[in-house]
């Protein structure tokens, strides 16, 4: 945070701290790249195909219904956790530097002025985005093959496209640089007083109960609940997190014999990245917002186990709602797959929900989850009482 001449207060060093956002960006470009570049590419030799064999057409607008699908989907939902995480970073940060802002708006400074800075928010879309687009290129003559591996349609050219440049890197870069402002600006009307005083929310809500012998029985309970309603946005990133590894782990092993073995290695590569990136972040975050009562409960003689638990805890149900969830819209876009966009081809083989499958991936979860969990409330143990009492 700096001030001189024009008012900075958010600086590059800042923007680089938005390294989901950053990979979230990437794994939606570079799904988004590969087939709507496909798509175009196709498009563009249609006049030949409509003169061909009907199994030929039937092929064609197969492939261009997966694009749209598969574009529409994918891309529709990094978009949204795009989205969601930016505002969650901005949050973080406000939260982070109320005091700061304070002083700003004390010293005569406009909430629009201080939410400009934010614009620099944007270059982790546009880190994302270019290295996803760019990934995408690398990839994309492998991809082209084993889309039409069967040699029904007739060999594609892959060409450069601007617009797909212009549509997924330089807009989107555009759009959520405006959106950190334009957020920034709304969380930050907020009095000048209250943020001096270090009390950014105004309608916190604490939950009061007539009796005391309550309160010590269900402390534990109380404050799980308390740090799960608190912290709603970190409940969405642990489902979706869940989310991900559920769906693109049993999808990527369908798809060896619904597609390829590289399309099932780039489901599984990109969706156990956004798992991890998401889940560390989220976590992570829950444990440095937390620190005070950790340390406080530590003071008041609760142990390691029941920190966790009250810290922690309340997560893990919404984890497995997330893995359920997962393996819900899986097997529903499979199913579309095969019986809506690829009915009447020929050598599509059916698709059955895997239990097998299913329980294999539940069981990786289940262990993955787990060991990061004990990892996290180990580092409850690790956290300085006496640090956070001078503080």
């Amino acid at each position: 945070m700096r001030l001189a001449g024009d008012l900075m207060l958010v600086g590059i060093k800042d923007s680089a701290k938005l390294i989901g956002i950053v990979i979230v960006a990437y794994c939606a470009v570079v799904v988004c790249t590969l087939f709507m570049n496909y798509y175009m590419d196709m498009v563009s030799i249609e006049a030949d195909i409509l003169s061909q064999s009907p199994q030929m057409m039937a092929m064609y607008d197969a492939q261009k219904l997966t694009a749209k699908v598969v574009c529409a989907v994918s891309g529709g939902c990094l978009l949204l956790t795009s989205i969601v995480m930016l505002m969650f970073y901005i949050k973080h940060y406000i939260d982070s530097h109320k005091k700061d802002l304070g002083i700003c708006k004390a010293l005569g400074y406009s909430d629009l002025k201080i939410a400009k800075s934010f614009w620099v928010f944007g270059i982790s879309i546009f880190i994302g985005t270019l290295l996803g687009f760019l990934s995408a290129f690398l990839i994309m003559p492998s991809f082209y093959h084993v889309q039409n591996a069967d040699l029904i349609l007739p060999d594609l050219p892959l060409n450069f496209h601007p617009i797909l440049l212009i549509c997924l890197v330089i807009l989107p870069t555009i759009a959520f640089a405006i959106l950190a402002i334009a957020y920034a600006c709304h969380k930050l009307k907020t009095p000048v007083i209250r943020l001096l005083k270090d009390q950014l929310n105004q309608n916190d809500k604490v939950k009061k109960h007539k009796n005391k012998e309550h309160i010590n029985r269900y402390f534990i309970d109380d404050l799980k609940k308390n740090t799960l309603r608190d912290k709603k946005v970190l409940v969405f990133f642990i489902i979706f997190a869940s989310f991900c590894f559920s769906a693109m782990t049993q999808m990527s092993f369908s798809m060896k014999d619904l597609s390829s073995v590289m399309m099932g290695a780039m489901m599984m590569l990109i969706g156990l990245t956004l798992a991890f990136t998401i889940l560390f972040l989220a976590l992570t975050t829950v444990i440095h917002g937390n620190t005070k009562t950790i340390a406080m409960m530590r003071v008041f003689g609760y142990s390691q186990k029941e920190c966790s638990k009250a810290i922690l805890g309340g997560y893990r149900p919404m984890a497995y709602i997330g893995f359920v969830l997962g393996t819900i819209y899986q097997y529903v876009l499979l199913r579309i797959m095969v019986d809506v966009v690829f009915q009447g081809i020929g050598n599509i083989p059916t698709y059955e929900f895997d239990v097998p499958l299913m329980l294999v991936s539940l069981v990786a979860f289940i262990v993955v989850y787990e060991a990061i969990m004990y990892v996290y409330s180990r580092r409850i143990k690790n956290i300085s009482v006496k640090e956070i009492m001078i503080e």
